[in-house]
């Protein structure tokens, strides 16, 4: 099994886009809708392109079957 690797926001949710960022996949906002398109962006088990989807805690994402994430409430 996996280990998820647990990143704390401290609003009530987060977009996939500024996560990206905030979890160091990418280094600025500009590359999320390149990123988003190129890769394989799962959301709790289902294909996300969005990049303005929301994200809550407890939610997990999984790119490319091999970065393993779930939000956390601070």
């Amino acid at each position: 099994m996996n280990k998820f690797e647990v990143i704390k926001i401290t609003s009530e949710y987060i977009t996939l886009g500024q996560f990206l960022k905030f979890a160091d996949v990418i280094s600025n906002g500009g590359e999320a809708k390149e990123f988003i398109n190129d890769h394989d962006i799962f959301v709790n088990g289902s294909v996300c392109k969005m990049r303005g989807k929301k994200l809550y805690p407890d939610d997990k994402v999984v790119i490319d079957n091999s970065m393993f994430f779930e939000i956390g409430k601070w």
